[in-house]
């Protein structure tokens, strides 16, 4: 194994230190420094800048250098070809407050010195200033008599000019780098919540409305290609100017009376946008410079998942599964794409966008496509076979309308026009007074699903003791002993049962009998406590048991605050030849898969896990991406070798082996 000049192995990090994005030297891994290699990341993949036109740390004189320095394509670095200048600082510490966003005018001081920068190196001709959180570009104007550094609302893509068409109505929307999009939809509805003064849900809702809107320009120009004239969009200084502001709002209102009358299962149609005119330009201005039918669908679920985090952790008493947990569950259930999939406690959509994304993944597949190389009628045929199989198949409920609201929206981020999310209370059902109930009773009946995935509300501080939901249910009556070494119901119905016990029966029977499917996440008692032996029982009499996963407490400590072990139990619903069978002569023995996770890539603080040397230093590995971006207005492709970190994550290896062991069952 080689070593580096300070006698560490090539292939691992020390503690404390990260690779450069641009170089990929070690550097100290400081606040500062990661806002910085975030930055770089974005200036590469999002705006097409070459890592060989940038330099970290460049001089421009006496002690002043800039931190991220971007010079002319393909030319040398000197202080002459230098086009861009960026300066980094490190990211607020405000724990989980909302931050006041600062227009150009509060942030004067701070930007003395980018200004600076600016007008005493004549080349540039750009600047941006952030610490992570805030960013504030800057365009240099050359008079006669003076330079001025004018705000603009975003840079230009590389080589090309903030003057241009381009960039204004028919600009080249971007592809958005997972990280910088999460910070976008963090800097848009702080913006909201923290200028604006909303609640955090009164926010939220006036950011759904205008992603729905952005939504629907971008549906429009897929269905109208030439035809299509785009409106959500933000020139470079409309943001600025009382009349760009105006001239905004009334792109924006005219969508987004369109948006309500479209999508008349989600909107009453009394909603409105009650954002200032300043908020919404800044909105508008932060969203339109991406392309979301184009960004990867898992990008987008993961900034959205957080966002709604905010919204609801420690407020509602809500918290979400773990996307690793999620697409873990997703992948061992491997939906087909004539199967229908429910998810009878869907909050805000995981398992239903994992499983578009999952879906995504296998058509690009068959037509051996690499995300983000397709031509435009690759990229269309994928994603029009990917909106029917998520409107006819992909199928969610919840009792919490506002969940209802956000996990529709989740959808019509991931691709689904239509949206299957029905406001029902899934233990109450097929009964209930919720609004939904008939429309569910028709589509999703009890016993038609082929794969259901879920994690039901689970605790004993949450018992459901209403008489007329608990008589549904054979595991809400008092269950003994029988002489057979079984059990039997004694047809007493109990006065509470905690909601987990009832969510695995009520699945059981809303999948299809012989061929239905399931994945729960469920609190470890229900598998080991004996005093749960007859709901063991009961499984094992109406499913076969395909798989039992044990998850480590920090699956869902981070998120939820919730200290408990629980488990990702698989099954099978048998059907009624089988059962009867079993009755006359024994239940056969089967193989279950089974696992341990030790790790699933995160700690109790909800901070990433690498993996390790025995010494404590982080391991990383060769990785190779193919970029493609855009130079001059050409496509460029280019593959590159990265070596990057190693997530500490058991759950990717769990489900290679579950499919392994299938190979070996199928023979």
């Amino acid at each position: 194994m080689s070593k580096n000049r300070n006698g560490h192995p090539e292939n691992v990090i020390p503690t404390g230190y990260l690779l450069d994005y641009v170089s990929r030297r070690k550097l100290k891994e400081t606040p500062r420094e990661l806002v910085r290699q975030r930055v770089v990341r974005a200036l590469i993949h999002e705006y097409g800048f070459s890592p060989d036109d940038m330099e970290l740390d460049f001089p421009i004189g006496g002690r002043k250098k800039v931190d991220v320095a971007i010079f002319h394509h393909g030319k040398e670095h000197t202080i002459e070809n230098l086009s861009r200048a960026v300066l980094c600082r490190q990211e607020p510490k405000v724990g989980k407050k909302v931050v006041r966003i600062r227009d150009f005018e509060q942030a004067a001081k701070d930007l003395d010195e980018i200004e600076a920068i600016m007008r005493e190196v004549d080349a540039v001709q750009y600047g941006l200033w952030t610490n992570g959180l805030e960013f504030f570009f800057l365009e240099k104007e050359k008079t006669r008599f003076e330079i001025k550094c004018n705000p603009i609302g975003d840079w230009p893509m590389a080589e090309e000019s903030v003057g241009t068409k381009e960039v204004i109505s028919d600009a080249h929307t971007r592809i958005a780098d997972r990280e910088m999009l999460k910070i976008t939809f963090r800097r848009c509805h702080n913006y909201i919540h923290g200028n604006e003064g909303m609640p955090k849900d009164a926010a939220f809702r006036q950011f759904l409305y205008l992603i729905f809107c952005k939504m629907h320009d971008e549906n429009l120009r897929n269905k109208q290609h030439y035809a299509w004239k785009r409106r959500f969009w933000a020139g470079p200084k409309e943001q600025f100017e009382p009349q760009g502001r105006k001239a905004i709002r009334a792109r924006i209102e005219e969508l987004f009376t369109e948006v309500k009358k479209q999508y008349k299962n989600i909107f009453r149609g009394n909603e409105e946008i009650t954002l200032s005119d300043r908020a919404l330009a800044f909105i508008v201005s932060e969203l339109a410079k991406y392309d979301f039918t184009r960004t990867d669908v898992d990008a987008k679920g993961v900034a959205y998942q957080e966002l709604v985090g905010v919204n609801l952790r420690g407020d509602r008493g809500q918290y979400f599964t773990p996307r690793c947990v999620v697409k873990l569950v997703v992948e061992m259930l491997d939906p087909k794409e004539n199967e229908m999939l429910l998810d009878p406690a869907c909050g805000t959509g995981g398992f239903l966008v994992a499983t578009l994304v999952y879906m995504l993944k296998k058509f690009r597949e068959e037509r051996n496509i690499q995300p983000g190389q397709e031509d435009t009628a690759e990229f269309l045929n994928v994603h029009e076979r990917l909106k029917e199989y998520a409107s006819s198949k992909v199928f969610g409920a919840d009792f919490d309308p506002f969940l209802i609201r956000a996990a529709q929206m989740h959808m019509v981020m991931a691709g689904d026009g239509r949206g299957h999310i029905y406001n029902i209370n899934s233990l109450e059902f097929p009964k209930g007074h919720l609004s939904d109930r008939e429309i569910a009773e028709k589509e999703i009946p009890l016993g038609t699903i082929d794969i259901l995935a879920t994690n039901p509300p689970f605790g004993s501080d949450i018992p459901i003791t209403d008489r007329n939901i608990l008589e549904q249910y054979e595991l809400a009556h008092v269950w003994e002993r029988d002489d057979g070494g079984g059990f039997r119901s004694t047809g007493r119905l109990q006065g509470s049962v905690s909601p987990e016990i009832l969510f695995v029966e009520r699945c059981v029977k809303w999948i299809k009998p012989g061929t239905g499917r399931m994945g729960i996440v469920l609190p470890d008692g229900i598998l080991g406590n004996p005093a749960a032996e007859y709901i063991r029982w009961w499984i094992m009499r109406e499913t076969q048991v395909l798989a039992s996963i044990d998850l480590p407490v920090e699956a869902f400590v981070a998120d939820a605050n919730v200290n408990i072990l629980t488990s990702l139990l698989f099954l099978r619903r048998k059907d009624e030849q089988e059962k009867r069978r079993e009755v006359l002569g024994g239940a056969k023995e089967y193989k279950v898969f089974m696992a341990v996770a030790d790790k699933v890539g995160f700690d109790r603080r909800g901070n990433t896990l690498y993996k390790r040397t025995p010494d404590g230093e982080e391991i990383v590995e060769q990785r190779t991406y193919v970029e493609r971006f855009r130079i001059k207005g050409e496509w460029v492709t280019r593959t590159l070798t990265r070596s990057e970190k190693v997530e500490d994550n058991d759950l990717p290896i769990i489900a290679e082996k579950y499919r392994e062991f299938l190979k070996e069952q199928n023979g």
